[in-house]
């Protein structure tokens, strides 16, 4: 296809054909982008025409991706990301009057912890603003950086995608929450002689601070694991168990006075908690916005 064949290409059939390959599915498809599932059947068939190929068969209740649709996406997509940066440089953003939807992946303790005070900040300053947030930890961020879903996330992180870029926010200092009523604070035979809640997202028993005792040759005892720090106040509070948990997440669930925080009887090799966003929209107006209210929000002091 040349250049001027390109003026009877729909743009909209690349926009759905990339929803499709991320949801495989029309529901999701047409939910995602405000459009009827008969539209989005209408362009899947335009779609076929278009690349002479089936794209997506049916497999149950997902659609399996062709060959050659897997190849199609492959060219697609960084060449969208180019358009859609390059369009979204050229118009001003202005917050007060924006309708953007922002996609966020937290991971559940700077959801728990700092996302309220951001969110507070972002509804002033852009009330008509959407913000959706999906669930990110180490492991699921790439993916989603990857594949769209978001376009910045906080988390602690790891092995990103090439094209994304990194900025590191605080160290992720901890603390200890109790909800007994004994005086003073735990020593560090205490610690490891109490039942412990542990907060792990995939199940884990073990974590870095299992390191950091293990460097001191202690190790403590784990009696529960839950995926959310949500429930922490209702599970410690009363009891013997204790949970060691990132400060500034240990801050919210202490605010009532039902728990105690206090800083963990041996040394703990802070973490860091680092923003990692798309380089696509490294320079969209709109994101370049975002990001800088989450850092002033997430960072240290913020």
């Amino acid at each position: 296809m040349n250049r001027n064949e390109l003026r009877h290409l729909d743009m909209n059939l690349l926009v759905v054909f990339e929803a499709l390959m991320i949801e495989r599915n029309l529901t999701r498809v047409g939910e995602k982008l405000f459009i009827t599932q008969s539209t989005v059947s209408a362009a899947l068939s335009r779609l076929r025409d278009l690349f002479d190929d089936p794209l997506l068969i049916r497999n149950g209740r997902q659609m399996e991706p062709t060959p050659r649709a897997l190849h199609i996406f492959e060219e697609v997509r960084p060449a969208m990301d180019v358009i859609s940066a390059a369009v979204s440089r050229a118009k001003a953003f202005d917050p007060a009057s924006s309708c953007n939807v922002f996609r966020l992946g937290l991971s559940d303790d700077a959801e728990f912890g700092l996302f309220p005070s951001l969110l507070n900040s972002l509804q002033q300053e852009a009330p008509n603003i959407v913000v959706v947030v999906r669930r990110a930890n180490f492991l699921l961020m790439p993916g989603l950086l990857s594949s769209g879903e978001i376009s910045v996330g906080v988390s602690y992180t790891t092995d990103l995608p090439a094209t994304a870029k990194r900025r590191k926010l605080r160290d992720i200092g901890v603390r200890v929450l109790r909800g007994d009523d004994r005086p003073g604070p735990l020593t560090l035979d205490e610690y490891c002689e109490r039942p412990h809640v542990m907060v792990s997202f995939s199940g884990d028993l073990s974590g870095n601070i299992d390191a950091d005792l293990a460097r001191v040759g202690r190790s403590r005892r784990v009696v529960l694991a839950v995926p959310q720090f949500g429930s922490l106040r209702a599970l410690l509070r009363g009891t013997e168990m204790i949970a060691t948990v990132p400060d500034y997440a240990a801050c919210t669930l202490a605010d009532d006075g039902s728990l105690r925080a206090e800083e963990a009887p041996f040394e703990v090799q802070p973490a860091e908690l680092s923003m990692v966003w798309s380089g696509a929209y490294d320079s969209d107006p709109a994101e370049s916005w975002l990001r800088e209210r989450i850092r002033q929000h997430m960072a240290s002091g913020g």
